[in-house]
């Protein structure tokens, strides 16, 4: 059994559960940390797991262009080659494929060029699952067709058709049994289109389900929205990902839907242009008021940063264009989400989910 539900909130549909890996337990809700070329930006992997990091996430679009999956494959497979001993998710390069500017979708797969040589690449959803068994993530991701938003509804119903029939061919072409394949649904904001696709892939009895096609413009609102009407038609036994969120407000009204894993670059992005989370909104410390503020970024976070450093010290770092601002700034900021998704799973153990959503939000939108 890869999922084990072990609580639900008596007030709303957030659960507490755990899932097992080949490489180890990941307690839920967890937020997963990005690392897109096998590499988190500006973090040694040691840093990461010091973090409360459980899994990370690398990008199979990417992989596979530099510096390819046969090499990972002959270094011993992702979790080798890139120092990582714990669960690895790999993302199938649907949604990077479907955000470049020049492709060309068929009912196969998709045609688009190597963004340094300029030769054609062609991904389809065998080859996507083959990529993905060769980097050997513990659970990767069906080949989909991500929908932009806005779209006409004719559009994603045939996009949404699509990606059922790419899921049965993944599913098919999937072999290896020490990694578990994760269906995708689509159907942009449209409910119908959400409730067949994942009543389809239901069928197909992955291991796991993920919502995709959000993040991509449509708001909080609207995110709230699909998921809402998306995760009731996904099997309560079996885990629940929504791809590529986000930002703290949306991870916990998407944790009161019934979501369990989270993905999402800001922590590291946001760490890097000097934009740091706080349990009162974001700060900017480049911002000339930090020059001489000695307290820590969060006074009670137990961060690496926080016990070792004040905002003074960080705000002389990015004036200087120092590396060390960015590695700094990103242990804290992946610091700040795990924190808040064991303080998330606590709440949920203890019955009491609503009242710790409606504090922190109270603080940190305030804040904001």
């Amino acid at each position: 059994m890869i999922f084990k539900l072990l609580k639900k909130d008596p007030t709303s549909g957030a659960r507490r559960g755990v899932v097992t890996t080949a490489h180890g337990q990941i307690q839920t809700p967890i937020f997963m940390p990005v690392a897109t070329h096998a590499a988190m930006k500006a973090m040694t992997p040691a840093q990461v797991h010091d973090t409360g990091a459980q899994i990370i996430l690398s990008n199979t679009y990417h992989l596979h262009l530099h510096p390819g999956e046969a090499l990972v494959q002959k270094a011993g497979g992702l979790h080798q080659f890139m120092g990582w001993d714990g669960p690895i998710l790999t993302d199938s390069g649907g949604f990077q494929v479907f955000s470049l500017p020049k492709k060309r979708i068929t009912e196969e797969g998709v045609f688009f060029r190597h963004e340094d040589t300029g030769e054609e690449v062609f991904l389809d959803p065998a080859k996507a699952v083959a990529i993905q068994e060769a980097l050997g993530a513990d659970i990767i991701m069906n080949f989909d067709e991500c929908i932009p938003y806005p779209c006409e509804k004719s559009y994603a119903e045939r996009s949404t058709e699509k990606t059922i029939r790419w899921a049965k061919q993944c599913r098919d072409a999937h072999k290896r049994e020490n990694q578990y394949l994760f269906g995708i649904v689509q159907g942009s904001v449209f409910e119908d289109l959400r409730k067949r696709c994942a009543k389809e892939l239901v069928k197909m009895d992955f291991p796991g389900y993920a919502i995709g096609g959000v993040s991509v413009g449509e708001g909080l609102e609207l995110l709230k929205q699909v998921v809402g009407y998306t995760a009731p038609h996904l099997p309560e036994d079996k885990p629940r990902y929504l791809m590529g969120v986000g930002l703290p407000e949306d991870i916990l009204e998407s944790v009161e839907r019934g979501v369990d894993m989270f993905d999402c670059v800001i922590p590291t992005r946001y760490a890097r242009s000097a934009t740091l989370f706080t349990n009162r909104g974001r700060i900017r410390l480049t911002n000339k008021n930090y020059r001489r503020d000695f307290y820590p970024v969060e006074p009670n976070c137990s961060c690496y940063t926080c016990r070792n450093f004040t905002r003074a010290y960080l705000h002389h770092l990015f004036t200087a264009n120092e590396v060390l601002s960015a590695i700094l700034a990103s242990i804290h900021n992946v610091h700040f989400y795990l924190n808040m998704m064991s303080e998330i799973r606590t709440s949920i153990e203890e019955g009491r989910f609503k009242q710790y959503k409606e504090k922190f939000l109270g603080s940190y939108l305030k804040g904001k």
